[in-house]
């Protein structure tokens, strides 16, 4: 048994570390291995909310679909965070079609998929 857990522990430490990409409704790449994310459980909106401190980059799980927001403050990710409806908050705060392009993200940050 201890044999079977340190081979296992000997692959792990040799695989090479892939972060994750997702594809926004943009059809854009994002490539989220500077973001921080959460999987969402206590809203029926959002599933999985990433966000980019430095670039103040926000991605949102909606049914499944991924959303990319830019320039979203670090405060207002805090306050989608904290919010007791987090839909509530995203749909009157964040959502594009509210903030009428706000958060939209410039065209040529385009970033390929590796």
């Amino acid at each position: 048994m201890v044999r079977a857990l340190a081979v296992l522990l000997a692959q792990l430490a040799a695989a090479p570390i892939v972060s994750e990409t997702v594809e926004t409704g943009e059809r854009r790449f994002v490539d989220l291995g500077t973001f921080e994310c959460r999987d969402i459980t206590r809203s029926t909106v959002l599933q999985r909310v990433c966000y980019d401190r430095a670039r103040q980059d926000l991605i949102v799980a909606v049914n499944g679909a991924y959303d990319r927001y830019c320039g979203v403050t670090v405060d207002t990710a805090e306050r989608l965070l904290d919010a007791p409806s987090m839909g509530q908050f995203f749909n009157q705060n964040i959502k594009r079609d509210v903030t009428a392009g706000r958060y939209a993200c410039p065209a040529r940050e385009r970033v390929q998929k590796s």
